[in-house]
């Protein structure tokens, strides 16, 4: 019983792994995208959406159907604007487009595209007639017009800075706007509106924000397990869907107080966010309504406010566009008085999922770990140290458990032989001498049970944050993020030939140094356990550390770096239990591939002899 039940745990961490990723994953998007449509229709017939108080009309940037138009470059579209003011921070690089005011040109200074030094860096902003455009902009709703179109004026020579900030102007008909625009030395933008009303009559106006993505990104993951198109925060309530689901036209919509809403890929973040204690309602939608051609939209509208004639309103507002740093996410939290904006739930731009119970400390301490040794890989070590110390005690009572489970072994075998046809008779015998010697069968499972939600955790983590994106550890592991460069099927790189690109069995010939070294520990662990007397059940077991050395060869090397670790350390905390209990480890029976057969039956021949001659003499 207790060889089966560690085998299926064994094979259902690979089962679980391939489920969450096949299976569980696409079906969880589409109930969300289920329920999210039928929040969309609630709020399309008029059904009250967790708030109370009237936003006016839906009516906001780019409504009806755009154009598909041929794309131009970048450097064109740039030189095309009426006007552009600098942006040069120590994080952030662009422009400022005076046609509308977009923020359209932004290029993020500290991370490049791949681990070439001379790669191009990260273009998270580009203006609406390039391909793939992608911009924020902010603005307000005059006769049911938006005004992302509208030509802003500056001073001549501004530029943006981390020190000094920039005014636009501009007029339309008895209404005067003034923006001014800062930066902080990280991602967050501060935008200060104000409107005159210079007429004779009071004017109502809506404010509104938006992030627009023309088409699907480049840079797309494309895994099941992590979340990339609109995203954002309704009070403390996180509102997400895919790019995919957005291009069928399964829009969202809710309304409520705090909160953002944003455009992001695994690793960046565009996001417009409204004052934290306004009412608002969020959309994403498809401004194109058509799949091949879609144009996504997430945006937020606020209430419609009125401008008193001779008198002016002021709002401020927030622009983020950069990278996904937890720590700067998480400090955008914080309340003023610490700080911080006060912006709901910011970090959840971080797909942390369901696991987030686990996700999130593992990071914080992966994170600490990272910072104080510089080094991330020393991170995952350390990492896995705290764990394996966290998680000792329960690991050596199921260590435990099974060196004694070894140690009865021969007497099994006895039971086995003496009562091998009466199955209820031997199942008797061995609970008896279960109880007798204090072995639990079940509690050598407990290592790998409490491992398995926190191996999930963490390779979800390593998946979806980008701390560890470009880290290097030591020596071939250049990106912790990706899987181990080497390949055995090219010695390493001696041949030059990429295994990988063969068709349908490239995926699986990925097979690197450390995957090679976790299949090796997982089997010399294994032999250790107490072998299995089915003959079926043996043959499984010695297949199964190949198996897992072709499923982890596609893993980011961050997380088979864990597994190797974690494999060494519990063969220790193995080894010195088997030693503690009197249980010798068959050296040369493990590793006798290493020796030719006539000397191993030698040695064995000779060892023989001397303990026959060793009686003999005893008697004499």
């Amino acid at each position: 019983m207790d060889r089966n039940l560690f085998l299926a745990i064994l094979l259902s961490g690979a089962v679980l792994l391939g489920w969450e990723l096949l299976v569980a994953g696409p079906q969880r998007e589409a109930f969300e995208a289920q329920r999210q449509e039928q929040i969309a229709q609630e709020a399309e017939n008029g059904a009250p959406i967790d708030t109370t108080g009237d936003l006016g009309s839906l009516s906001a940037p780019g409504s009806g159907q755009a154009p598909v138009e041929e794309a131009i470059s970048l450097d064109d579209a740039l030189a095309a604007a009426p006007g552009r003011i600098t942006i040069d921070t120590p994080n952030l690089a662009g422009s400022i487009n005076l046609q509308g005011g977009r923020l359209d040109d932004l290029v993020l200074k500290k991370y490049r595209e791949t681990l070439e030094p001379d790669s191009g860096l990260i273009q998270l902003l580009r203006p609406e007639k390039t391909d793939h455009a992608h911009y924020l902009e902010q603005g307000w709703i005059v006769d049911q017009k938006a005004t992302s179109s509208a030509l802003w004026t500056a001073s001549d020579g501004a530029k943006l800075t981390a020190q000094s900030p920039v005014t636009l102007t501009r007029t339309q008909g008895p209404l005067r706007f003034t923006k001014t625009i800062s930066v902080d030395e990280t991602y967050m933008f501060t935008v200060t509106q104000s409107v005159e009303n210079t007429g004779g009559q009071d004017v109502s106006i809506e404010p509104y924000a938006a992030v627009i993505q023309h088409g699907n990104p480049t840079d797309l993951s494309g895994g099941a397990i992590l979340h990339e198109g609109a995203v954002g925060v309704v009070g403390k309530k996180l509102y997400d869907r895919k790019y995919k689901a957005l291009a069928k036209g399964k829009d969202v919509s809710a309304n409520g107080v705090g909160g953002w809403a944003g455009v992001t890929n695994k690793y960046w973040l565009a996001a417009a966010i409204p004052p934290q204690d306004a009412q608002f309602r969020l959309t994403y939608d498809n401004l194109t309504r058509d799949a091949e051609n879609p144009i996504f939209r997430a945006f937020y509208l606020l209430a419609p406010v009125s401008v008193p004639s001779g008198g002016s309103i002021e709002l401020t507002s927030y622009m983020f566009g950069g990278a996904k740093e937890v720590d700067v996410l998480k400090a955008y939290e914080r309340s003023p008085e610490k700080g911080g904006l006060g912006v709901s739930e910011f970090d959840r731009a971080v797909d942390w999922g369901w696991f987030s119970f686990l996700t999130r400390p593992i990071f914080s301490v992966l994170n600490f770990f990272g910072d104080l040794t510089g080094n991330y890989g020393v991170a995952i070590l350390l990492l896995t140290l705290s764990i394996k110390l966290v998680l000792f005690p329960i690991a050596n009572v199921g260590y435990e458990s099974m060196t004694r489970m070894k140690k009865i072994q021969p007497q099994l075998e006895k039971l086995r032989e003496r009562y091998g046809e009466d199955k209820m008779k031997l199942q008797q015998e061995m609970m008896g001498l279960y109880k007798k010697e204090g072995v639990n069968p079940v509690a050598g499972c407990l290592p790998l049970l409490v491992q398995m939600p926190i191996f999930f955790a963490l390779y979800k983590t390593l998946f979806v944050t980008l701390e560890l994106r470009h880290e290097p550890f030591i020596g071939w592991l250049k990106d912790l993020s990706a899987p181990d460069p080497t390949n055995i099927f090219n010695l390493f790189g001696l041949i030059p030939f990429d295994p990988t690109s063969l068709p349908l069995i490239g995926a699986f010939l990925g097979i690197g140094i450390l995957p090679l070294l976790m299949g090796f520990g997982m089997w010399f662990q294994m032999s250790l356990n107490p072998p299995p007397t089915d003959p079926t059940q043996r043959q499984i077991f010695a297949i199964l550390p190949f198996i897992f050395v072709f499923l982890f060869a596609s893993f980011a090397s961050g997380l088979v770096l864990y597994w190797v670790w974690n494999t060494i350390l519990s063969i220790v905390q193995q080894l010195v239990i088997m030693k503690k209990n009197g249980v010798e480890v068959e050296w040369r029976e493990r590793f006798s591939f290493l020796f030719p057969k006539d000397k191993a039956q030698a040695g064995a021949s000779a060892a023989s002899g001397k303990s026959v001659g060793n009686k003999t003499d005893s008697t004499d």
